[in-house]
């Protein structure tokens, strides 16, 4: 079974909490606060192997999510990382955020590496808010506590060529004989049920083929097979369509031309302006070859190269590689998709937002005001009091007064609230 598009869900480890712990020990006078930080969550990675042609692994493996780090220990022990998850995904995937479809990353190099989250920050142990005016901190801050995201991984094979053509018409038995591939091959419709990739060595060089599920009228619009598979020749540079000129199943070539050329640039205008080189095949099986040919050119407009070879026997088929080859080596190189790399969560941690609900209350809320209530434990005093003095130092209080805020307002802080005096 083949599977080219899924959407799983991820989700990075949380953030250890940090410790509140005082140093105990016999005959150390005035210990002190010695809790240890949190340990960071494990992040979620994506990386390319090209050892892989499908996202079979993801057909009932589809949630992944990375270890939380470990609680801050006694004696300024940190604590434990937790464990980065690396995700294997064929060379050429396509990443999106499943939500607003946005292309995060796409896969091109074999072993890229993508970090699509960054695990949850640790907390703070106490010993960290120590000073001169709290020389005892009862309070440690939480750690950050992760989300999680879906994304969608849609695989676009990554191939010099493309073998597209009617279901049936050789294109399976063509590559196994120019390539190392070894696809399935049977006497009936629709033997290919995915697409296959082969590398065809010439010379000192090689280039990629890829065999494409056979297309029929109408797969752009989703009928049969191959309409699930046309992403796969996107990144193509080469089309070698693949044309049964034995009329065994009573086909006729112009027709069958025709009608692939349509659902090329129906599904995508720039597939049917690549370049193209016809291969009649099942040469073995045809007597007239050359009328056939004649005949293909007089009904056709399209400027293309005919090759007719036989799979079977051989016939032609170096001549069909040498062409393809010769073609390549004038086209250029096909690219990744440019993506302005970023990562699926973006975290805040300077936003501030004051909005007056009525007549003296208000809401502080963003990035940073929930970046700083990790730290905040509202019933200790000494937490509350660490809590305004931060407001005080990082400007937070010239902004409430600027906005109107005044003696006695009650402020609104996720859940909590409180009244605020400068």
């Amino acid at each position: 079974m083949n599977l080219d598009k899924v959407t799983i869900s991820i989700k990075a480890g949380n953030g250890g909490s940090g410790k509140v712990n005082f140093h105990r020990e016999k005959f150390v006078e005035k210990g002190g606060p010695d809790g240890g930080d949190g340990g960071n969550g494990g992040s979620i990675f994506f990386v390319a192997d090209s050892s892989k042609n499908t996202l079979i692994d993801f057909q009932y493996v589809k949630k992944f999510e990375a270890e939380n780090g470990g609680g801050g220990g006694v004696k300024l022990q940190n604590g434990k990382n937790g464990k980065d998850i690396y995700i294997k995904v064929p060379r050429g995937t396509v990443i999106k955020d499943s939500e607003t479809n946005q292309v995060l990353a796409d896969m091109y190099e074999d072993g890229y590496t993508y970090c699509a989250l960054k695990g949850g920050r640790g907390g703070k142990g106490n010993n960290f808010f120590k000073s001169p005016t709290c020389q005892s901190p009862r309070f440690s801050q939480l750690g950050e506590v992760t989300k999680t995201y879906k994304v969608t991984l849609e695989l676009k094979t990554i191939a010099d060529v493309a073998l597209v053509g009617k279901p049936n018409v050789g294109k399976s038995t063509l590559l196994s004989v120019i390539s190392n591939a070894k696809p399935k091959i049977a006497d009936y419709e629709f033997t290919t049920l995915s697409p296959n990739l082969g590398v065809v060595k010439i010379y000192d060089d090689s280039f990629v083929v890829a065999d494409i599920p056979g297309l029929i009228d109408g797969a752009s619009e989703g009928a049969g097979l191959g309409h699930e598979f046309l992403a796969h020749i996107e990144r193509t540079r080469l089309v070698v369509h693949v044309i049964d000129a034995s009329s065994y199943y009573g086909n006729d070539i112009v027709d069958d031309y025709k009608t692939i050329n349509k659902e090329l640039k129906k599904y995508n205008e720039k597939l049917s302006k690549l370049p193209q080189i016809v291969a009649f095949t099942k040469l073995d099986l045809v007597d007239n070859v050359e009328e056939k040919i004649a005949y293909f050119k007089s009904k056709i407009k399209d400027k293309v190269e005919i090759v007719p070879i036989s799979s079977v026997t051989r016939k032609n088929v170096d001549d069909l590689i040498k062409k393809v080859y010769s073609t390549l080596s004038s086209l250029p190189k096909s690219e990744p998709i440019p993506v302005e790399q970023t990562e699926l969560e973006k975290k805040d941690t300077t936003s501030v937002k004051i909005d007056r609900l009525d007549g003296h209350e208000w809401r502080l809320s963003g990035g940073y005001l929930e970046n700083l209530q990790r730290g905040i434990v509202f019933n200790d005093t000494q937490s509350l009091a660490y809590f305004q003095l931060r407001l005080q130092k990082d400007g937070i209080m010239d902004m409430l007064k600027e906005a109107g805020v005044e003696d006695g307002d009650t402020i609104h802080f996720g859940s909590l609230q409180y009244e605020i005096y400068f």
